[in-house]
């Protein structure tokens, strides 16, 4: 498959889109729109494209994993609660090629003890946490 730039898809799961508004004592007050400039720019910066999406519904995220696998290099998702205990997501993500990377705002290993267990990075390169804004920085730059 040719493609001009090399894509990156860039997933948000469910309540990130109340960033900047939900516990800002945990999340910051950085919006999830604020996250999603950032990544582009630092994405743009090094050449490559950023698509985004961000949905409260994990049927929604696993449809956008499946199209991805004819149309995007790269994954960075934030499965924000679906890191727990979303089957369905974790088996789209291992039938996706590229790499994968999974990122979470706060450090979630810092949190209350069922947040320790992700489902999700058996089929990730890798997890970055606790980085707040500058996570999604690290995940485009760790394509590079």
């Amino acid at each position: 498959m040719a493609k001009s730039a090399k894509r990156v898809l860039l997933l948000n799961g469910p309540n990130l889109n109340l960033l900047g508004e939900r516990e800002p004592e945990i999340y910051g007050t950085t919006t999830l729109a604020d996250h999603v400039a950032s990544a582009t720019q630092a994405a743009t910066d090094a050449g490559l494209a950023v698509d985004s999406a961000q949905s409260n519904s994990s049927s929604e995220l696993v449809n956008a994993i499946h199209a991805a696998r004819t149309t995007h290099d790269a994954i960075v998702i934030n499965p924000g609660a679906f890191t727990h205990y979303a089957w369905s997501i974790h088996d789209a993500l291992a039938a996706f090629s590229g790499p994968v990377i999974e990122v979470h705002i706060s450090n979630v290993h810092a949190r209350e003890a069922f947040r320790h267990q992700s489902f999700i990075a058996p089929n990730a390169k890798g997890v970055i946490a606790g980085f707040g804004l500058k996570s999604y920085d690290l995940a485009i730059e760790s394509f590079l």
